[in-house]
């Protein structure tokens, strides 16, 4: 066979098998398109709960228990400060450590040594709508924004540590009333007339540090 011939025949074959495979190729399945999986909705989370519009704590003393009510609701951001501490215990331990009498009326001072967190915005009452009456709970403080963790307690009603109806310095913003007591009375009154220490001077409060402090041994919430 010449040499034509046999190129002939194998470009011929090349050709039969070219065409075959084209046919193969157009006979056979197109591969599946790739599809994204499409991931499920994420629910938005729900809300937290409402707060309640009180809070009521139980201050276990030396003397007695104290059972306050806070107004959550009306002086928000001083509740939440107390019960910063109360949370961390950090009231566990704390002392009533001052006694102011004028007459009928005074109030008992608490607070506790150590760390404290940082101050808070003062909430005062022509905010809350709160007054420094019998058996009411507030913030001791020394320039607005400065309260930490010392308390006061009322006994009798000592209404000029509200705010002024034009409140414009210091002492006119008054102190941030924040809840009352509601059975212990008679464990704020034994405070209130403790022995006075009378050679005490520290901090100008000459004739109000009491001799022997009282004690919070536990400060917790009580369950409603």
């Amino acid at each position: 066979m010449d040499h034509n011939k046999r190129g002939f025949l194998a470009a011929g074959a090349a050709l039969t098998l070219s065409a075959l495979a084209g046919t193969l190729a157009a006979c056979s399945k197109p591969a599946p398109k790739k599809t994204e999986a499409k991931s499920a909705p994420v629910a938005a989370p729900a809300p937290p709960p409402p707060l309640p519009d009180t809070v009521t704590v139980s201050l276990q003393t030396t003397k007695g228990e104290i059972v306050i009510l806070l107004e959550q609701k009306k002086a928000p951001i001083t509740v939440a400060n107390f019960l910063h501490y109360l949370d961390t215990h950090k009231f566990d331990g704390a002392t009533f450590w001052r006694s102011l009498k004028d007459g009928k009326t005074g109030f008992v001072q608490a607070g506790a040594s150590g760390l404290t967190y940082p101050p808070i915005a003062h909430e005062s009452t022509k905010m809350t709508g709160l007054s420094h009456t019998d058996g009411v709970i507030s913030m001791s403080r020394f320039a607005p924004g400065t309260a930490t963790n010392e308390f006061t307690i009322m006994v009798g009603d000592n209404t000029y540590l509200d705010a002024g109806p034009k409140a414009s310095d210091h002492e006119k913003l008054g102190y941030a009333a924040f809840g009352h007591v509601i059975k212990g009375m008679d464990v704020v009154h034994a405070i209130l007339n403790g022995r006075i220490d009378k050679h005490t001077r520290e901090g100008g409060w000459a004739g109000q540090m009491l001799a022997e402090p009282v004690v919070i041994t536990k400060a917790v919430r009580v369950s409603a």
